[in-house]
């Protein structure tokens, strides 16, 4: 047997394995921090136009458990812009955004894994996969952040992660930014 004497034992690598999680969390944790002082000036992205919807889909996702008007503010944006264009680029953005929910249940999960919203979430991922994500980025009251954390805890791939959490949200700020768009021409239909 070949002791090499270079590699460090399972006793160091164990000391700083414990960090992992505090050293992805923290992060996370700042930037949701930050979005919310500044949410007031993120709210002018709007006038950035198709990019502007994307930086607010991954602003307003990104913050996992904090609200962030990203819906509201593409729905102005809806019926400025091209609807389909602003759903498209409000989803891609969102579904990066997501990402923050994953990277904090991949590090560590123990500060959500007892709620019964996450207990949930984790067994319809265990059970549906992909399809229960996709269903958590479609239905814009079920909170994502959640999915988005059994997903990272379950070690779920994250290209079907985001696959399913694209086309849900595609679907899902498409489709509202479309309707919202529709009413408000309709509505000034009557006043002219």
């Amino acid at each position: 047997m070949v002791i090499d004497s270079n590699r460090p034992d399972e006793g160091d690598t164990g000391k700083f394995r414990k960090y992992i999680p505090l050293a992805t969390v923290v992060p996370v944790i700042a930037i949701m921090a930050a979005l919310f002082v500044y949410r007031d000036a993120i709210a002018t992205l709007g006038t950035w136009g198709y990019l502007g919807a994307f930086l607010i889909g991954l602003i307003a996702n990104a913050t996992v458990f904090l609200p962030m008007p990203g819906l509201v503010l593409l729905f102005a944006l809806g019926v400025t812009f091209n609807p389909v264009l602003v759903g498209l680029t409000g989803a891609a953005g969102g579904t990066l955004g997501e990402m923050s929910g994953y990277i904090v249940g991949y590090s560590g999960h123990a500060f959500v894994k007892n709620r019964e919203l996450y207990v949930k979430a984790e067994g319809w991922t265990k059970k549906w996969g992909s399809a229960g994500v996709f269903v958590f980025a479609l239905i814009p009251f079920l909170p994502l952040d959640i999915a988005g954390i059994a997903a990272g805890a379950l070690r779920f791939p994250v290209w079907k992660f985001l696959a399913a959490c694209l086309l849900g949200k595609a679907l899902l700020y498409t489709g509202m930014t479309l309707l919202t768009a529709w009413g408000w021409h309709a509505v000034l239909g009557w006043f002219t």
